[in-house]
């Protein structure tokens, strides 16, 4: 389910947007200013995978009560790679033109008809993601692993990975080669609640993950007994 996070002073807006993104299908949020979106936004990275738990889409106003919603675009560009929808009473044509310079993927002028954003939503994150298809999908030995939608096919198979499973996954494919120790996995697997996993289950979600991926050409994860473990590809 694709994130949404809107960046809106008006309150009553902000609120009646949400609720109809979220009948529409999409998991939505709001900032009352830009202080509070780019706090949302670094939570949304720290505790995230870069998968589900970043957001994916940013609907934005221009005039905030802190600051500019032009430059913050344009800065945001230089950070990371997220859609932009400017929301914004500009409708002059240079405003129109400043959005795109500043990164805008879409401009939708004040009043609205909020099933028009929505479809112009819809369309923003399919070309977004038709885009960065080939750059979330990673091919190791009989795997393919889509870090965006958290799927992962064997042989053109689809797997049946559990959250912590794909974690575990994605922390091995991030370091390839590199003996991750049990204290790192360990660090890797708590959630943001700080529920923490022990040593035995951690044994046991490395067990399952292994028994899901490896076949008879690829083992993929190796142990190095009584310190950890290596992802070998292979």
């Amino acid at each position: 389910m694709e994130r949404i996070l809107i960046v809106e002073d008006d309150d009553v807006l902000a609120q009646g947007v949400k609720f109809n993104l979220e009948l529409a299908g999409f998991s939505a949020d709001t900032a009352s200013d830009l202080k509070d979106a780019k706090r949302k936004l670094k939570d949304a990275r720290r505790a995230g995978t870069g998968s589900e738990d970043d957001w994916q889409l940013l609907i934005l106003d221009v005039n905030l009560p802190d600051g500019d919603g032009f430059a913050f675009a344009g800065s945001l560009r230089k950070e990371r790679d997220i859609p932009v929808i400017f929301l914004t009473a500009r409708d002059l044509d240079e405003d129109i033109m400043k959005g795109f310079e500043n990164g805008a993927d879409d401009y939708i002028t004040k009043p609205f008809n909020v099933q028009i954003l929505i479809q112009r939503v819809r369309a923003v994150l399919k070309r977004y993601w038709v885009g960065n298809e080939k750059k979330e999908r990673t091919k190791v030995g009989n795997l393919e692993i889509d870090f965006q939608s958290w799927r992962v096919w064997k042989k053109g198979d689809e797997l049946t990975l559990t959250p912590t499973e794909f974690k575990l996954l994605k922390k091995f494919c991030d370091n390839p080669g590199i003996l991750l120790t049990r204290a790192v996995l360990l660090e890797a697997l708590w959630d943001k609640k700080e529920n923490y996993v022990d040593e035995h289950t951690l044994t046991i979600f490395i067990s399952r993950l292994r028994s899901k991926i490896a076949d008879r050409e690829y083992t993929y994860i190796r142990t190095i007994y009584g310190t950890g473990y290596q992802w070998t590809g292979e």
